[in-house]
């Protein structure tokens, strides 16, 4: 393939913008944020899943003590209504032995359950601790999320901002390219990674290989508007007086 030396030369700041657009995509891609905000994303889940889990024992336990303490006032209004027949006067005598017992049975009764809902309203005051921790970190969580999530996006405002000044110098670069010239270093950076490279002090720009005598003295007897490829990498290079042909 043919091209005039200074449209190949043009290839280089191709090359250069390219490699540039490729940093940022890589930067994009690789930020240190993206784990972090991954392993964040995590956290929360685990800690608001946790919340929920003890925020459920909480539940159950305000539950148990209402029950608890609509059973104690049932067991209260039967003792109070037990002693009015007693104060009444107007029980016999096997009657009154029915409620005094009874009362002593209610009595028993009630201190077994307030018993049993001052431990219910111990465990509650443990369990809403828990609660109240897990509130704490999830909240923690959240915050470390936000603040990786508001550092990729300034980074990525950043690299948008790279790309979109790479992008303007490219739409300069290639309207001046002939379409066959641009079609040769498209395919090669799609498959090499990168499309042309100068070739400097006999090494080739873009796999820093040096370049040996035959090659170098098959690239010198070429045209210099012949485009030549390194056998090595596949790499256009671009000859200029830098490359001690």
């Amino acid at each position: 393939m043919k091209a005039e030396p200074a449209a190949q030369r043009r290839l280089l700041d191709l090359a250069e913008v390219d490699t540039e657009l490729a940093r940022v995509l890589h930067r994009r891609t690789t930020m240190p944020e993206l784990a972090e905000i991954a392993a964040a994303e995590q956290a929360v889940r685990a800690k608001a899943d946790a919340r929920v889990a003890v925020q459920t024992q909480l539940d159950d336990l305000d539950r148990e003590v209402a029950r608890q303490e609509k059973e104690i006032d049932a067991v209260r209004a039967r003792t109070d209504r037990d002693r009015a027949m007693m104060q009444s006067g107007k029980l016999g005598a096997k009657a009154l032995t029915d409620v005094e017992h009874e009362l002593g049975t209610l009595q028993r009764r009630q201190s077994v359950l307030e018993d049993d809902l001052l431990e219910l309203m111990e465990r509650r005051e443990a369990v809403e601790m828990d609660a109240q921790h897990a509130s704490v970190e999830l909240a923690k969580a959240e915050e470390a999320l936000a603040g990786a999530t508001a550092r990729r996006d300034e980074n990525l405002k950043d690299l948008d901002t790279q790309q979109a000044r790479r992008d303007a110098e490219r739409a300069t670069i290639v309207p001046g390219l002939p379409e066959g010239l641009l079609a040769l270093y498209e395919r090669k950076r799609a498959s090499r990674g990168t499309g042309a490279a100068l070739l400097r002090a006999r090494h080739c720009g873009a796999c820093r290989l040096e370049i040996d005598r035959r090659e170098l003295s098959r690239i010198k007897e070429t045209a210099a508007d012949e485009v030549v490829e390194h056998e090595e990498c596949g790499a256009i290079l671009v000859r200029t007086a830098e490359s001690g042909l």
